[in-house]
């Protein structure tokens, strides 16, 4: 009942460390509002979703989600608990890490 109607921040920390001893450490912040719930959609999440190993005690991709997040400023992925968009940024940038995207084209093709 604590999430219902109201907003609350999700902070996710990632650190990445490689063969030679080389980490990086980051995190990223997303805002998340819930509208106001009822008791019965709350017992429907907790008894059919097991949300207990979530942090936060939810899950962004389950039904509650879907059904009762109202707002997300910030990374859907950072929520789930990885933000890919970070972590790509780290690999490539500070560990070299090639990144091979396919099937995508460029403007020029």
């Amino acid at each position: 009942m604590k999430l219902s109607g109201r907003s609350h921040e999700v902070v996710t920390g990632v650190c990445v460390t490689d063969e030679h001893g080389k980490s990086e450490a980051f995190e990223d912040v997303a805002l998340v509002t819930f509208r106001n719930l009822q008791k019965w959609e709350i017992e429907h999440y907790v008894d059919n979703y097991k949300p207990f190993d979530k942090a936060g005690s939810y899950g962004i991709q389950d039904w509650i989600g879907m059904a009762a997040v109202t707002q997300l400023n910030g990374s859907y992925f950072t929520v789930m608990g990885l933000p890919v968009h970070k972590l790509y940024q780290v690999l490539t940038h500070n560990f070299s890490v090639p990144m091979i995207i396919t099937n995508i084209k460029k403007n020029d093709e």
